[in-house]
């Protein structure tokens, strides 16, 4: 019998061509503030649909500063799903205001706007849709109770690449996106993130904001090493080399899509079978998924356990993931400072406590897809036993 090679959750897919680039800038005298970095904005920009991009540190530095520059702060309400990674949630905290957070829908994983409606009040200032697992939250929603409320909608698109609502791409469906490129995600720059907006005067000030608020860039400098600072502003800018693999790795995309989305339907179709599981479309009305993973979801009642198919999964190597292993007001920090108690979120938790995340990346092979389902089948059967 042949040794089959493990299949990791996630790899990042760089070749030769983002090892020249990187070259390519270290052989220059720039590696910050240049060229390279606004070439990868515009052209992330137009991928998106989206009037401006600004190319940042990572998603979390666009998530605060999407806050950040519209002066929320302390006594404001920020609006979050409980089922989402803890950057959305800490971006709130990092500006003072107070996350609020509200349950997801039992079908998406995306936050319920009927929650959102009821959470929403005068201290509302922003809301935090997340495209889960890449699948756009019901977007019409959400938007018209910011309009009511007129409050921000900062899209986290940290899996959502590509993704559409109404034919529109997320980062283009609220007032601001923010995307990671962190190494397993659709595309990589090592580490880094982008905002997108419509608006200039938006992109404008998170553009100043992230490189200290310089009144002058490194460009436009009279003399060199001249500048002011009007105001507050952190150090979250993205250097040359993540840039320039940034737009290598826009190149490739099409290509990392199209094998994802196949791997997922494949997948799925294989796993069809299994009526333990559920396994999220990826299409909802206007929506249509950017296929990050496949999430098989086990029963409510805990019937099947989790641990042990994961383990078996693993034995025979087939790499796994969590999104996410608790509801964000579940996790201690959140629990100490606010009180937040087990239950209160309940289609969060179910999610939490029972999903398995499983490969579909561009890292696949032919017949991987065929050979997660396999074992995942066999540690089901196992488990019912």
């Amino acid at each position: 019998m042949t040794e089959q090679t493990n299949i990791p959750f996630g790899r990042p897919m760089l070749g030769q061509e983002e090892i020249e680039a990187v070259t390519n800038v270290l052989s220059g005298t720039q590696l910050v503030h240049g060229p390279v970095a606004k070439a990868f904005e515009e052209a992330f920009a137009k991928r998106v649909g989206a009037a401006r991009a600004v190319s940042l540190s990572s998603c979390t530095a666009g998530l605060h500063l999407s806050l950040f520059v519209n002066d929320i702060g302390a006594g404001d309400e920020v609006i979050v799903p409980a089922m989402t990674h803890v950057a959305t949630a800490h971006a709130v905290e990092f500006c003072g205001a107070t996350p609020v957070f509200v349950d997801v829908e039992p079908d998406t994983g995306n936050i319920d706007p009927v929650a959102v409606e009821a959470a929403a009040g005068e201290r509302t200032k922003a809301i935090m849709p997340v495209h889960y697992l890449g699948l756009p939250c019901d977007m019409d929603a959400i938007n018209e109770i910011a309009k009511k409320h007129h409050a921000l909608v900062v899209e986290d698109c940290a899996l959502a690449v590509d993704a559409t609502y109404d034919g529109r791409k997320a980062g283009t469906l609220g007032d601001v996106g923010c995307f990671s490129f962190y190494p397993v995600k659709h595309m990589t720059t090592l580490e880094g993130g982008m905002v997108t907006s419509n608006n200039e005067d938006l992109a404008d000030a998170i553009a100043k904001r992230k490189a200290f608020g310089y009144d002058r860039m490194l460009g436009e400098r009279k003399v060199p090493g001249v500048y002011d600072v009007d105001e507050l502003g952190y150090n979250y800018r993205m250097n040359e080399a993540q840039a320039a693999v940034g737009l290598v790795q826009l190149a490739k995309l099409d290509a990392f899509q199209k094998a994802r989305a196949e791997n997922f339907e494949t997948l799925r179709a294989e796993l069809s079978e299994l009526d333990e599981i559920t396994v999220f479309e990826p299409r909802k009305g206007k929506a249509v998924s950017s296929h990050y993973c496949l999430n098989a979801v086990l029963p409510r009642d805990g019937s099947l356990d989790r641990a042990e198919i994961i383990e078996k999964l693993n034995g025979r190597g087939i790499g796994t993931s969590v999104h996410y292993p608790r509801p964000v007001p579940e996790m201690r920090y959140y629990t100490e400072r606010y009180g937040f108690k087990a239950g209160q979120f309940p289609l969060a938790a179910w999610l939490a406590e029972q999903t398995i995340s499983l490969p579909v990346g561009p890292h696949l092979k032919p017949g991987d897809p065929e050979r997660i389902a396999s074992a995942f089948k066999d540690a089901i059967g196992d488990a019912r036993a």
